[in-house]
């Protein structure tokens, strides 16, 4: 009964079949061959297929375990590598710690302050080209405030020339400084950092939580990894000192010329620092721009230059001396709208005693800083609009009678509006 139920799946025997036939198949090992092919020969064939196709899937599985492997490593190599590209200031920490009971205090929360800072050091081959000094000084410092909601940033521009109050700061060589009123990009041949640090924040009153320094090497290299940034000229440019000759029009800048253009002074406008600074906030308008578009970002070929450039550049604290912390800082402001970033300079005017120099403009600078200790509004408006101030207003807006009076307005720009208009 199980012989004939297990052959009873294949093809039965027919009556005139040769002798050997029949017999091979009503032998107990014909009975077994039968049963175990189920389809007869065609059951071997695609048992077969089924092995080798088994085969096949475990060299593919093989390989793509494989390249998992090969990019995982590689993108730790280069994770590493990144990392291990940024610069730490640890002793301007060390010294910061040192003055903390005098520090301000520190915003409100979820706010935060940082501090760039444009060295304008000839050290390194990148930079002699550029002329010799002794030391270095800070060539542009920019005081930016993200608000904790991160739907703005304000971005001040500090005039290189400001007279300040410059603390006594510890020196490379282990000496002091002594207090001094005098300029205030001294602050970072004095000290560095640190020094450039505790005068901001004797200046403004706002704490400092994070701070970046960066040379005119790799500000090139940053210009160079985004392919260029474009900008407009409404008068030709031809400065010797600052390596640039360009007709008027619409050019994209490579790093060199980039460098150039923002360094340029006496050869373009009025021949002010403070025009100087205006060109400087459009074009890194611009450079927000063309880094927070998508080509870029969302582009790995274009993203990884952009990132090694950066990293390579870059002088931070150790709060800011990781990948990770760098990623953090950038996804909290990368969906800030253009519009919503706007650059201002400082409210200042000539120095009483020597119009090479600036001061501060009051009340207007206090309003200023005191907006950004509450991490309150501030509306900056072209200069071809008017920009004013209420000193009546109080920091949160009120004044005093209970009503809320609009946020104070100063003279700007931001990152939407770029040099091309």
């Amino acid at each position: 009964m199980d012989a004939h139920v297990t052959d009873s799946a294949g093809t039965p025997a027919e009556p005139d079949d040769p002798a050997g036939t029949a017999g091979a198949s009503g032998s107990g090992d014909g009975r077994h061959s039968g049963g175990e092919d189920g389809r007869g020969s065609g059951g071997r064939d695609s048992g077969g297929a089924g092995q080798r196709t088994r085969h096949r899937l475990r060299w593919i599985a093989l390989c793509l375990s494989f390249f998992v492997l090969v990019l995982a490593g590689a993108g730790w190599w280069l994770y590493r590598k990144l990392e291990g590209n940024i610069t730490t200031d640890v002793s301007a920490a060390e010294e910061l710690a040192r003055y903390d009971k005098e520090r301000p205090l520190p915003a409100p929360r979820g706010a935060q302050n940082l501090l760039l800072i444009g060295s304008d050091t000839r050290a390194g081959p990148g930079n002699r080209k550029y002329g010799r000094s002794k030391g270095q000084r800070s060539d542009t410092t920019l005081l930016v405030h993200l608000a904790a909601d991160r739907r703005s940033a304000t971005v001040v521009s500090i005039p290189r020339d400001l007279m300040v109050d410059v603390p006594g700061c510890r020196t490379g060589k282990g000496t002091y400084t002594r207090e001094q009123f005098t300029q205030f990009n001294f602050a970072f041949a004095f000290g560095g950092a640190a020094c450039t640090i505790r005068t901001v924040e004797r200046l403004t009153g706002v704490r400092i939580d994070h701070h970046m320094v960066i040379d005119f090497h790799g500000f090139k290299d940053m210009v160079d990894a985004v392919d260029g940034v474009t900008v407009c000229l409404t008068e030709p440019i031809n400065d010797k000192d600052a390596h640039i000759s360009l007709k008027a029009g619409r050019h994209t800048l490579s790093g060199e010329q980039a460098l150039g253009y923002v360094r340029t002074r006496k050869s373009l406008g009025n021949g002010s620092d403070t025009e100087r600074m205006g060109r400087q906030q459009q074009f890194l308008g611009a450079l927000f721009n063309k880094v927070q578009s998508n080509g870029v970002l969302l582009n790995p070929t274009k993203l990884y230059p952009v990132l090694d450039a950066a990293t390579k550049s870059l002088t931070t604290d150790p709060g800011l001396d990781s990948l990770r912390d760098l990623y953090d800082l950038t996804r909290s402001v990368r969906s800030i709208p253009a519009e919503r970033v706007q650059f201002l300079t400082l409210p200042r005017r000539p120095y009483a005693l020597d119009a090479n120099r600036d001061e501060p403009v009051e009340p207007d600078a206090s309003r200023l800083f005191e907006r950004l200790r509450e991490d309150a509004p501030v509306k900056v408006v072209p200069s071809d609009t008017t920009a004013s101030t209420d000193p009546r207003t109080h920091g949160d807006g009120s004044t005093g009678t209970g009503r809320r009076s609009p946020a104070p307005t100063f003279t700007g720009t931001n990152a939407a509006t770029g040099t091309c208009r």
